[in-house]
């Protein structure tokens, strides 16, 4: 287990003052368990002898104490474990996506969207288990079975030897067969998840595409297929744990047989005293019997450990921003405009098989305020990495000034309130348009967004779907390729960036409409604002200012 590994289990488990409550009631709920058994059986045996009443009076407010303590104690340890647990919980999702941030979005370019959602939210879930289903499980079991190995010393040392004997025995066998038999399940389990999710995911994000090309069926087949393999895997855990849980019940049996032998041909225990010391290992095993499915859900949580860290790597990958400075929610003035000198620049996590694939070699580049710049060139030639280090979403090599400050100096927050970009295909939420432009300006009245779709060519067509509280579905599912753009540069509008990169505005759009596209979207954004577009298809005359081609990562003509 490496330290990263290490480091998120130790940030799972909740401080000792938050989490003793929880340790105690858990001894309190085992110990009143076994003092029960151990009071109820000693009242049965001395009451079969016929003694006075008042001889059996204590034993009897005891049988009803220890019924009431056990409920009382077991109810505090749900309640202060699971609070003390969840309260951790959510520190940890929180850092976990405090983590994902800098790698996003293009950190996580990689990342299958199923897979990437198992591990924030199933593989998160599952780290609760390390305190509630392991630590405390074991703690617990440890110390009563201790304590009832202890008081049955003092009744009758050969019957605490075989009882300690039978827990050793019990525990050695939870190790071997569990992990022998379920060991291999339970590892398999949250990958077969992640397979079961990234179908789904797959299936319903392209099912458009799938039911034109006549795929839904094999889309379906593959769902199909994850889930049985999930299922296999689950009822092999579930077949495991059974094993070893009537393997450890059948050793309580055991443990009270031998018990019997070595205690009842002595004679030195009365009646009451071989009733307790025979019967007590029944209740101790019943204390003991959480332990086997706690080493379990020990294995399925370092698993799910695992999975975060290679999820999220402990620094942030070469090529992306770090070390950045803290925001301050202040635009850098754009000044003079932008000027990138030498820059190199590349995907994170590049492959010998991609080459030099969108990367920038030594790019020189400068756009002043009101300039429009057309970036073209053939696929892999670095455009879109130019539009994300002009965004700082990707780091570089050289210099690149803003307004005369270099880019380093500022936080990426703070330079995308001067540099906005509108990838190829803009995000949007599964709510109402008001949402998704508010999402941009929140304090933007009804007449503002009215006028920023009217200005983007939108405002009949919101006007038709019933207004600002019309639908545009999962990821804009509702609305065209164009019509998509046309939302997203609203935004942009209400978020009244100096520049405004466009990377492949009509790479969604039918070609026949792509130049009326282009003539909106430029004639939407104004003279008074910088664009950077990016685009690999000709630009009708008279919309941009000048043209700069990459070709391998360098400027080929300008």
């Amino acid at each position: 287990m490496n330290a990263r590994v290490r480091g998120i289990l130790s940030s799972t488990l909740p401080s000792p003052r938050r989490f003793a409550p929880a340790m105690l009631s858990g001894v309190g709920t085992a110990a009143s368990s076994i003092a029960l058994l151990a009071a109820s059986a000693w009242l049965i045996a001395r009451a079969a002898e016929q003694p006075l009443v008042m001889y059996l009076s204590v034993a009897v407010v005891g049988v009803r104490a220890f019924a009431l303590s056990r409920g009382v104690f077991r109810y505090l340890e749900r309640l202060t474990g699971h609070d003390a647990a969840l309260h951790q919980l959510s520190g940890v999702r929180a850092d976990l996506v405090r983590d994902l941030v800098p790698l996003a979005p293009d950190g996580l370019a990689r990342s299958r969207r199923g897979g990437l959602l198992s591990s924030v939210v199933d593989d998160v879930e599952e780290l609760q288990n390390l305190p509630l289903r392991v630590v405390l499980p074991l703690s617990v079991a440890a110390l009563t079975s201790l304590a009832a190995v202890v008081f049955t010393a003092f009744l009758s040392w050969p019957a605490a030897l075989v009882l300690l004997a039978c827990l050793a025995a019990a525990f050695g066998l939870a190790v071997a067969v569990g992990g022998a038999a379920g060991a291999r399940a339970e590892r398999s389990i949250a990958p077969l998840r992640a397979a079961v999710a990234d179908a789904v995911h797959d299936l319903l994000a392209n099912l458009d595409v799938l039911t034109a090309y006549g795929a839904v069926d094999a889309a379906t087949e593959r769902v199909r297929r994850a889930d049985a393999a999930l299922r296999r895997a689950v009822v092999r855990r579930g077949g495991a744990q059974g094993l070893t849980s009537g393997a450890v019940s059948m050793l309580a049996g055991v443990g009270s047989l031998g018990v019997l032998l070595v205690a009842a041909p002595g004679g030195t225990l009365s009646g009451p005293g071989l009733a307790v010391v025979v019967l007590l290992p029944m209740a101790v095993f019943e204390v003991f019997g959480p332990v086997p499915l706690a080493l379990a859900s020990w294995r399925q949580v370092r698993a799910a450990a695992e999975r975060i860290a290679e999820a999220v790597p402990e620094t942030v990958p070469d090529g992306l921003p770090r070390d950045e400075p803290a925001p301050t929610d202040e635009a850098p003035p754009l000044g003079s405009g932008l000027e990138l000198s030498g820059i190199r620049a590349h995907w994170p996590a590049r492959s010998d098989v991609d080459g030099d694939s969108g990367r920038l070699d030594q790019v020189d580049f400068r756009i002043t305020p009101g300039e429009r710049v057309l970036v073209t060139g053939p696929s892999g030639a670095g455009k879109t990495t130019l539009a994300h280090v002009l965004t700082r979403l990707l780091d570089y090599e050289g210099s690149y000034r803003i307004g005369g400050r270099e880019a380093r100096e500022i936080a990426g927050d703070d330079l995308r309130r001067t540099v906005g970009l509108i990838e190829q295909s803009p995000y949007l939420f599964d709510e109402s348009v008001r949402q998704n432009l508010l999402f941009a300006r929140d304090t933007a009245t009804d007449d503002e967004l009215w006028a920023a779709l009217d200005r983007v060519g939108l405002g009949p067509w919101v006007r038709e779907r019933g207004g600002l509280d019309a639908r545009v579905g999962d990821r804009g599912g509702l609305v065209s390729g164009g019509q998509a753009q046309r939302l997203a540069l609203a935004r942009s509008i209400l978020r009244a960036f100096p520049v405004l990169v466009l990377d492949e505005p009509t790479a969604g759009v039918d070609p026949s409409a792509s130049d009326a596209l282009l003539r909106d979207l430029l004639g939407a954004v104004g003279r008074d604002r910088a664009v950077v577009l990016v685009s690999h298809v000709e630009v009708p005359a008279g919309l941009v200012d000048r043209e700069v081609r990459l070709e391998g990562g360098r400027v080929a003509a300008v």
